[in-house]
């Protein structure tokens, strides 16, 4: 990336939506970078994905920061005839450079996980063609991350609506027609979070059970979608700030007269965060399976292992060999690590006090909460609350 001293002011339009986290992520970014330029004067109001504000008709300023959905809205930002640095997918290169997050690793990162959870069908949900040749691109990689491992992926690129409420039923129907014809369990990666609620909205609408039939993967990491979805979203966190510190280094660059790249500026995400959306192990044995739902709906209840035995009808050692030979650990590892992984959300996103996270987790004391969580991840919880 180009590095540029500081000269004179420059007036930057930032035309990102404050509505979503992703863009409330890109504006972190691009204003950590003009605070230690010191020489940028950013023009921003909060707002939605929308036509430009009524301020942008008449500025003047020396550069852009936009994300335009529409075509009316990137005519408006082009027509200004200054450099420009797209964040949504809308232009072709030649007319602003793009920067997003990399395609190819969020593909990946998405089906590896999808493939360790024992899943080998899978299928991509995408906004209409065209609205977005990022998003376009990224389903493509889904695709190709299936066909390397030798899987079908099934795809659906939805079509475009005026956001009435006759078009939303309509898009929930075709949603729905099309899980109706997936072979399940599969797993899907949706194209952005709030599309990932939808897919899961349609299912429980429609019986399918989440994740056990359908486990759904999103994209940005939004932490109200992600934990208002029942059950939590798994996603992919596109590490937003870091994108936007790249998009107003380069739009820098641009502004001081240096050409733009020839390909989109692919960041890396930051990694995904599992949660409950994907929770699930893809077996064939009924019996397993049936303990397995068992576990995730009570392993927090204080349950003991017996219980578990006594609702899937099998003995102790037959249940013991059946999870040993399809999960390589025990029905007591399993459900240990139910309890752990819980009580790390616990822990990082509550702040609830250590005794009560022991509680809700189904440990019996705090110590010994402590002790098994020492022995599971080499950390103390109260280490893990301070970090």
């Amino acid at each position: 990336m180009p590095e540029i001293g500081p000269s004179r002011r420059w007036r930057v339009g930032v035309l990102i939506e404050s509505s979503r986290a992703y863009g409330r992520g890109l504006i972190e970014g691009a204003a950590r970078y003009a605070r230690e330029q010191g020489t940028w004067s950013l023009s921003f109001e909060p707002r939605g994905l929308e036509a430009p504000p009524p301020w942008f008709a008449n500025w003047v300023g020396d550069g852009i920061l936009a994300r335009f959905p529409t075509p009316q809205m990137a005519a408006a930002v082009l027509a200004k005839r200054l450099p420009v640095v797209d964040l949504w997918g809308s232009l072709p290169p030649w007319h602003a450079p793009m920067v997003a997050g990399d395609n190819e690793q969020i593909a990946r990162l998405a089906f590896e996980h999808l493939q360790e959870r024992g899943l080998r069908r899978f299928a991509f949900c995408g906004p209409v063609r065209g609205s977005s040749s990022f998003l376009d691109l990224r389903g493509e990689a889904f695709r190709r991350q299936a066909a390397a491992a030798g899987s079908r992926c099934d795809m659906l690129f939805l079509t475009e609506r005026e956001w009435s409420a006759a078009d939303w039923e309509l898009e929930q129907r075709r949603i729905a027609a099309w899980l109706d014809g997936l072979s399940r369990p599969v797993g899907i990666l949706a194209g952005y979070d709030e599309l990932a609620c939808q897919v899961m909205n349609v299912c429980q609408q429609c019986g399918l059970r989440v994740p056990e039939e359908v486990a759904v993967v999103g994209v940005g990491n939004d932490p109200v979608l992600c934990e208002l979805s029942t059950p939590p979203l798994t996603s992919i966190d596109l590490d937003a700030p870091r994108i936007g510190y790249a998009a107003a280094a380069w739009l820098d660059a641009l502004m001081r007269g240096a050409q733009p790249p020839p390909q989109p500026i692919r960041i890396a995400p930051r990694g995904l965060v599992g949660r409950g959306s994907t929770d699930v192990l893809a077996v064939v044995d009924p019996g397993v399976a049936e303990a397995l739902q068992f576990l995730r709906e009570h392993a927090c209840d204080g349950i003991r292992v017996g219980d578990v035995v006594r609702h899937a009808a099998m003995s102790w050692s037959t249940l013991e060999r059946a999870f040993q030979r399809l999960l390589g650990r025990s029905p007591k590892d399993e459900l240990l690590r139910i309890r752990i992984a819980r009580a790390q959300r616990l822990l990082t996103d509550s702040e609830l006090p250590l005794k009560e996270v022991a509680r809700r987790c189904g440990f019996s004391g705090a110590k010994y909460f402590s002790d098994a969580f020492f022995r599971a991840t080499g950390s103390r919880p109260g280490a893990v609350r301070h970090q």
